[in-house]
């Protein structure tokens, strides 16, 4: 293979091999200014690639391909040039936050979509349902018998979700979220047709959202939570997979990898006794979220 001389400028075509990006992608990038050429012929209008251009290109594929925004694209190319290796850091982790927003979101509405094609669309829709996860038996079945505190834990049961769910999340929401979470459980716990399961999936929605705020000691505290809720009231099938679930999830934001590996496996055992296959697959698709976690199932 031909190796290009160290100074010897590279055409778009030798660039978009060297960088795994296309010519289309470089022309791009060049009219936007992200990526500038070294030098652009007057006459031809042929651009030119500095070889030391090619990594900063690779980057740019690189942060592309995980569906950041081109503004967030430019500011992580600017922090890996000027060595900020903090601020980089920070933007992925803020990325990952909105991407796992979006996974909630998409998840949420492929189970409304499988429950619809298995059960058929109804008509008049009752109370909205938290759409993953533990959340699906949240609701009250609408009968109008439903006590004004299991009404209200269900309300804010979905409007944590709903939060859940928001990828552009400010300060205001965040704190939002964690209140309506409290506020649920609090009010499931003074509802008097609550049952023990309910009170365990109002356990997990706030450890999970410490978890997505990247709060480690409450997230495992509600995590455990949840877990006693599960085995002083033998609470089996998908609540005490969720229950290792949310514990996995929170050793994981606590950078407590072989815990969380080893809640994980626990999560994977209860899973399989599981009798719904749609349910087990929530759980694992939940397991896939978690950070740093590899995939064995």
């Amino acid at each position: 293979m031909r190796q290009d001389p160290p100074d010897e400028l590279l055409t778009i075509g030798r660039m978009a091999r060297r960088s795994g990006l296309s010519a289309k992608a470089l022309r791009h990038y060049d009219r936007i200014g992200l990526l500038r050429p070294a030098a652009v012929d007057a006459a031809s209008g042929y651009r030119r690639y500095h070889p030391d251009q090619v990594a900063e290109a690779a980057l740019v594929g690189l942060l592309r391909s995980l569906e950041l925004p081109l503004e967030r694209v430019r500011a992580g190319v600017a922090a890996w040039k000027q060595g900020d290796n903090a601020a980089l850091d920070h933007l992925l982790t803020e990325h990952r936050r909105h991407l796992d927003a979006r996974v909630t979101r998409l998840r949420g509405a492929l189970h409304r979509i499988d429950h619809l094609l298995k059960e058929g669309i109804e008509p008049a829709m009752t109370e909205q349902t938290a759409p993953s996860a533990p959340a699906t038996a949240q609701s009250s079945p609408g009968t109008g018998t439903v006590t004004d505190e299991r009404m209200l834990a269900a309300q804010l049961f979905n409007e944590t979700w709903r939060l859940l769910e928001m990828e552009q999340r400010t300060r205001e929401d965040d704190d939002r979220m964690i209140h309506t979470a409290h506020a649920s459980r609090y009010h499931w716990g003074q509802a008097p047709t609550a049952t023990p399961a309910n009170l365990a999936r109002g356990e997990w929605q706030v450890s999970r959202v410490y978890a997505v705020l990247g709060r480690p000691e409450p997230a495992l505290h509600h995590a455990r939570r949840v877990l006693d809720l599960c085995t002083e009231n033998k609470i089996g099938d998908w609540d005490l997979a969720f229950a290792y679930e949310a514990l996995a999830r929170a050793h994981a934001v606590a950078g407590d990898a072989d815990q969380a590996r080893a809640a994980t496996d626990q999560a994977l055992a209860a899973a399989e006794d599981i009798a719904e296959d749609e349910d087990r697959d929530l759980v694992y698709a939940d397991l896939e979220t978690i950070p740093g976690q590899p995939r064995y199932w």
